[in-house]
């Protein structure tokens, strides 16, 4: 099961990593106030995801991959909080995401993340 969910699991990031090149503008939106570099950022991030990917479907590399994927799980999470903290306010990130759908995301960030974990061992 696991090396079955290996490729859905690398594409889902691949697909993202993608995402945040060709919207780049929509996933700035989604940057807390209080960072900074908020383009530079989007950008790594997407970089970052797009390289986890592709090296977690190579068994040399998969381990390494999926600590990386761990860290840039946590490491984008506030971007998600700040989502669903301003959900539904006219400071909303997202006013065109309902707020329900925002706080959503953060239990599947943890599903994500378990996931990840899954191939570290």
């Amino acid at each position: 099961m696991k090396e079955l969910l290996r490729v859905p699991f690398a594409l889902l990031f691949a697909a993202s990593g993608v995402n945040h090149f060709s919207h780049t503008a929509w996933f700035m939106r989604l940057m807390p106030p209080y960072l900074p570099w908020h383009r530079e950022l989007v950008l790594l991030s997407g970089a970052a995801e797009l390289l986890l990917a592709v090296l977690l479907l190579s068994p040399r590399h998969s381990r390494l991959a999926a600590w990386g994927l761990v860290a840039l799980l946590v490491a984008v999470f506030p971007a998600n909080v700040h989502m669903a903290m301003t959900s539904g306010t006219p400071a909303a990130a997202m006013p065109e995401v309902s707020p329900l759908l925002s706080w959503l995301r953060l239990p599947l960030q943890s599903v994500l993340l378990a996931w990840a974990l899954w191939y570290t061992r």
